[in-house]
């Protein structure tokens, strides 16, 4: 293709900008959809599901592309927090442990060198969820080069709204802190063309998310400005105070129970929702007298066997003499009555269910 041919290519792009007949077009060559935030939300969407499900792939390509797609469809559905639990139907990891939580910074562990996708599936998936959470002027910063995510950068972007190019202005930011803290403060790479200031000593390579002071959007936008002051704020705050949907915190859970006892919030899920295909219509839902609300809503995706196995191999749910899956939630959901497949995978489940229970999360107030 010549430089005639290119240059032609964009003149009809622009032209498609402009009016026809006196009657505004809208360009579709780039995304409409973007995130407008309305008011502070202090209610959470999570999504848990066993690190198991890598096993059912087999090749690094395809377990990658996996974990692309649940990425994928939590970013879609504004998930806050997504729980990876061991369901006990793969081959046992190593004591090593993993902690990607949105208050520490989310930064891979160091401990776990080597490949994991085919011998700890849980650290696979959370160190791959993790890394395509992250903005990508950061990633470089907080995630080593590891044989894990050697073609995760081919994946399709999430194009997050904390994901901000150089020139998007937005009242938060996520950032990492440089070397050098002082009783004056630290600097924070934050993907502006300067680095911001904070008057908070951190320790450096750690994330933060940033509010930005008064006169911030000025220093921004002049050429000139030697200083861009914030503050480093709760992870909670964009979604609290200001309405963002700011991405997704990943948690490890070494079982089903863990994910209810080890949960981050003030009194837990008050609402959770296991899914299987002996469970109810998920139609139910919209049809019950007293319409649900929740604080905090837990969504739980089984693996390959489903969460039955799950309950059986974990060892507190039988103590407690639990032998059915559907008595650990509130509501025992069916996503997709009158499927044609046999079986569902979970990477399309966790869409397939995002989606059917779309009202019960929008309809929430």
């Amino acid at each position: 293709m010549g430089r005639g041919d290119t240059n032609q290519k964009k003149r009809k792009r622009q032209e498609a900008k402009a009016t026809t007949n006196g009657t505004s077009t809208v360009d579709t060559s780039k995304p409409t959809a973007v995130f407008k935030p309305t008011k502070g939300r202090d209610w959470t969407v999570s999504v848990a599901l066993p690190g198991s499900i890598i096993s059912n792939a087999q090749t690094h390509e395809l377990r990658t592309s996996l974990a692309g797609h649940i990425a994928r469809a939590l970013s879609v559905f504004c998930v806050d927090e997504v729980v990876i639990f061991s369901d006990g139907n793969t081959t046992p990891p190593s004591k090593r442990s993993y902690n990607g939580t949105h208050f520490s910074a989310r930064q891979s562990d160091s401990n776990q060198d080597g490949y994991t996708g085919s011998s700890d599936h849980d650290h696979f998936l959370i160190h791959l969820l993790s890394y395509l959470e992250t903005p990508p002027h950061l990633r470089k910063l907080l995630f080593p080069m590891h044989a894990n995510l050697k073609t995760a950068g081919a994946l399709p972007s999430l194009d997050l709204p904390h994901h901000l190019r150089q020139d998007e202005w937005c009242a938060y930011r996520e950032g990492v802190t440089k070397p050098g803290a002082s009783e004056k403060g630290t600097f924070i790479e934050a993907g502006l063309k300067i680095p911001v200031s904070v008057e908070a000593q951190i320790p450096e390579k750690t994330r933060v998310t940033l509010k930005f002071l008064e006169g911030a959007q000025e220093a921004v936008e002049n050429k000139e400005t030697t200083e861009i002051k914030a503050e480093a704020v709760n992870p909670d705050e964009p979604r609290e105070e200001g309405g963002y949907y700011w991405g997704f915190n990943v948690r490890k859970a070494s079982c089903l129970s863990d994910v209810f006892t080890e949960c981050v919030y003030e009194g837990g899920y008050d609402l959770t929702i296991g899914t299987s295909e002996r469970g109810a219509d998920v139609e139910t839902l919209y049809t019950e007298e007293e319409r649900l609300t929740f604080k905090h809503l837990l969504i739980v995706f089984g693996g390959v066997a489903g969460l039955e196995v799950a309950v059986k191999n974990d060892e507190e749910l039988q103590k407690l003499g639990v032998v059915e899956a559907k008595d650990v939630f509130d509501r025992w959901i069916n996503i997709c009555p009158g499927q044609g497949s046999r079986t569902i995978r979970t990477e399309e489940a966790v869409w397939i269910g995002l989606m059917g229970l779309r009202r019960l999360v929008v309809n929430n107030k």
